[in-house]
């Protein structure tokens, strides 16, 4: 591809995706929808204006990596302490249940590989904390206790979610499951965990004194991001996804991680404005490249819409998705039984991390044809409803 070819691609991507969020976030519907449709769109499914080369590959990876930078910078690791153990036995419940169910059900009777199948079943496992909260807090409901548990419970979920896919992506590379390995990814993410707040304390001071110092402005956004990139490249190094490595320095740099930039940079709330107001945009203009991928990576003309297996798989593993997140809230005693609903209800949105699973399962070579297809339905399907149904729930329950 020459470079003004390149240009011109990458120029349909950004707008085209801008477009496409504007408008499902105008019809009350996640813009991160919107972004999937785009590449749809423009991708072979439909117009084929644009096809994937590795070169979009890459931003988009980077886009992954960014992410769950953001995904770890907003996790409040407080609304476990806050929700206690309500919030634990949801996530608990909710990311189990999924797991066991979903591929479950896909090995024993549509006679999938055990792989893919225990990628199923972790792509469905997935809580979108972005989602959720915004949901939510367009609502105004994200301080109430259910709110609270709802968003405890994410918070874990994603945590979970994150540390399933990398054992499930290094089972993928080896074929087998291997506990060594394993235990050497479980051991990267623990140390990194403890050791995060420590290195977040110590990067904190250092970037403020030197952007004290500094003539030239751009020192936070390539300070962070350099660390991000040397978490995610550190995190291959170990055998895991470099998402994880985004995701780790994410938390690390949370301003509600225990030794946070807040807590470092004390009254600074300028200082703190500053980190938000840099990094946002750097991860605004990245992470749509990567769902924009996603949607033109699924040929849609291509799959059978005839074949009932798409349809009785994918409504199977819809079914599942839906009930395997909203059992276990319906036994929480300190609420009523509405609430409960809505709790089930905030649980179900798989978002943007319901998409990576399933695009590392797709560049693995482990989703392919209507697989992949039903899968992207199940996610699509899974985000785009609840948020309605909780406005509804929570417009019939009135002040209750």
């Amino acid at each position: 591809m020459e470079a003004h070819d390149f240009l011109l691609v990458m120029l349909l991507i950004l707008v085209g995706g801008r477009i496409f969020a504007e408008i499902f976030g105008r019809i009350n519907l996640p813009p991160v929808l919107g972004e999937l449709a785009a590449g749809i769109f423009l991708g072979p499914s439909l117009l084929g204006w644009v096809s994937l080369n590795e070169t979009i590959k890459m931003l988009a990876e980077i886009g992954i990596i960014l992410l769950l930078f953001d995904v770890g910078l907003d996790t409040d690791l407080k609304r476990l302490k806050q929700s206690g153990k309500v919030s634990v036995i949801v996530a608990v419940g909710g990311f189990v249940l999924p797991f066991v169910l979903g591929a479950s059900v896909s090995y024993l009777w549509f006679d999938i590989g055990v792989m893919t199948s225990l990628f199923i079943g972790g792509t469905i496992t997935a809580t979108s904390i972005g989602i959720t909260v915004r949901v939510l807090k367009d609502l105004g409901r994200h301080q109430s206790h259910e709110g609270e548990i709802v968003l405890g419970a994410a918070v874990l979920d994603d945590i979970l979610g994150v540390v399933l896919l990398a054992l499930l992506y290094d089972f993928s590379k080896s074929g087998a499951v291997n506990w060594m390995d394993a235990g050497r990814v479980m051991l990267f993410i623990s140390v990194f965990f403890i050791v995060a707040p420590i290195a977040a304390k110590l990067i904190a001071l250092l970037i403020q004194k030197f952007d004290r110092q500094t003539e030239y402005p751009g020192l936070i956004p390539v300070s962070i991001i350099s660390i991000v990139l040397f978490f995610a490249w550190l995190a291959h190094q170990m055998g895991a996804p470099e998402i994880i490595g985004g995701f780790a320095a994410g938390l690390a740099l949370s301003r509600r991680f225990f030794l946070p930039f807040g807590a470092v940079i004390g009254e600074d709330h300028a200082f703190s404005k500053r980190i938000e107001e840099q990094m946002r945009p750097i991860i605004f203009l990245f992470t749509p490249i990567f769902f924009v991928m996603v949607g033109l990576s699924v040929d849609l003309s291509t799959v059978e819409w005839g074949a009932s297996h798409i349809w009785i798989f994918g409504g199977t593993v819809l079914l599942i998705s839906v009930i395997s997140k909203m059992v276990v809230p319906f036994f929480i005693r300190s609420i009523s039984l509405k609430k409960r609903l809505i709790v089930g209800l905030s649980m179900i949105p798989r978002g943007e991390v319901g998409l990576i699973f399933a695009e590392i399962g797709r560049v693995s070579g482990i989703f392919v044809g209507e697989t992949y297809a039903a899968i992207i339905i199940v996610i699509v399907l899974t985000t785009m409803i609840p948020p309605m149904l909780i406005k509804l729930a929570y417009a019939k329950i009135g002040g209750d």
